[in-house]
């Protein structure tokens, strides 16, 4: 089976140029500059002009809640979401039902994934205070990562044990991934708060109180020195402070021992949007101030910060009443994280170019994943075609998470995504799903 994409305007590490990609089976077999295709032919013709064609998305920070938050979203539905979001590749967190902190645990979720998961995907093993000797087994060439969690939003993951964090630092085989929080000043805001309000749940624009800026710095220093001391390769997840910018680094992703992720909810939102969405975008790390937002903008664009990622995290609408503290945390956002960068490119934030580099170039040397991330031929053919001027209006008949919202409700992008190919097969074209192939594990160099 092959398929020609004609006359796209393809944006590929840091070029933009007209031009045509050919698909054979599952991989890219040939990138023709220009208009001029003659010679070439294919089952499949796609007239792709006034269109643009990126590299598939590699999104590092997901939950699908699969297993045993299903009643929330499952492996299916939120890489069907994925997929009509232009994500093409995902990496899914340990706290689901049971925890994926055993390798028997990590294989059983490889398992299930063939038969449900629309998009390339690989899962991390959980940390825990106790399970060293089930880190030490992890093979960096099948599995993404290690996911660390240092602050409590986890359903008992937490590790603040600072010998336990070092040990875990010294023995991972691969690259670990951290969620920084300082729980005791968590819990010392959380009194407080609590006694200022005279209430057991502080309205949710307390939650970047709660959960300061200061937790979120104390934690994420302590990280970066522990690297220093011991070598270990982490990355910094949903980074959300200003402050916090001062312990990073700028230059190649590869050349990194300590990188940093930030996401959606954090480039696009502020503590004032509290009052117009409120719990709709309560997630931890909190939305901050419109200072931290502009500052991890500018970070993103000048290396600083090295990929964007959805931190995707489907709760039922009703998980999501209350105030600071018993509304649940956590923001569907796959679907379109996507249309929303884009669009901060129609507001001069981003270039398309940008754009491409944060979320699937530099992802996939961050964590070495094979053969995915660019159009290069060879590479396993995961594309994305975008329509621009396209107005969307997001409604609930377009929502593919299970939890069936999204903070983007009533909201028109001007982006839109029209076709997504995983391993050479469209899984999503002009709004119809194909879901007869599933997407495979990824590897990873």
């Amino acid at each position: 089976m092959t398929t020609l994409i004609h006359q796209a305007t393809i944006v590929n590490e840091g070029q933009q140029f007209i031009g045509s990609v050919l698909i054979k089976d599952q991989r890219i077999t040939a990138i023709i500059r220009g208009t001029d295709v003659t010679g070439l032919t294919a089952d499949h013709i796609i007239d792709a002009k006034g269109q643009y064609l990126i590299p598939g998305c590699i999104d590092d920070h997901v939950h699908f809640r699969d297993p045993g938050l299903t009643h929330k979203a499952d492996m299916h539905t939120e890489s069907r979401a994925a997929a009509r979001g232009g994500i093409t590749s995902v990496m899914d967190m340990p706290n689901c039902n049971p925890q994926t902190t055993t390798i028997e645990a990590l294989e059983a979720k490889f398992a299930d994934a063939k038969t449900k998961c629309l998009v390339n995907h690989s899962f991390y093993l959980g940390a825990t205070t106790n399970n060293i000797d089930e880190v030490r087994q992890v093979d960096p060439h099948t599995v993404c990562g290690v996911k660390l969690f240092m602050g409590s939003s986890t359903g008992g993951m937490l590790v603040d044990q600072d010998e336990r964090i070092e040990q875990i630092f010294r023995e991972s085989p691969t690259l670990i991934a951290l969620h920084c929080e300082d729980q005791s000043i968590i819990s010392a805001n959380t009194a407080k708060y609590k006694e200022e309000t005279a209430s057991d749940d502080p309205d949710v624009s307390y939650h970047p109180l709660i959960r300061s800026e200061e937790a979120c710095y104390r934690s994420t220093a302590k990280a970066v020195a522990l690297a220093q001391k011991t070598g270990a390769k982490i990355h910094i997840m949903h980074i959300s402070t200003a402050r916090e910018l001062d312990l990073l680094q700028h230059g190649p992703v590869d050349n990194k021992q300590v990188t940093a992720e930030v996401c959606l909810p954090h480039l696009y939102y502020t503590d004032a949007d509290y009052a117009t969405l409120g719990t709709r975008i309560k997630c931890n790390p909190a939305v901050k101030t419109f200072t931290d937002r502009d500052a991890l903008r500018q970070a993103l664009r000048s290396g600083l910060i090295d990929v964007v990622g959805t931190d995707h995290a489907p709760h039922l609408l009703t998980d999501k009443i209350g105030g600071s503290l018993k509304a649940a945390s956590g923001i569907p956002t796959i679907q379109y994280v996507l249309p929303a960068m884009l669009e901060l490119t129609d507001e001069g934030i981003f270039t398309l170019t940008e754009v491409v580099e944060k979320m699937a170039h530099n992802p996939a040397t961050l964590y070495n994943v094979k053969e995915r991330g660019f159009i290069r031929e060879g590479y396993h053919a995961d594309l994305v075609l975008i329509s621009p001027n396209a107005a969307h209006t997001v409604d609930t008949e377009d929502i593919q998470s299970k939890c069936a919202w999204s903070p983007f409700e009533g909201h028109t992008f001007h982006w839109d995504i029209t076709h997504t190919w995983i391993n050479g097969h469209a899984v999503y074209a002009d709004g119809t799903f194909d879901e007869s192939v599933m997407g495979e594990r990824m590897e990873f160099n």
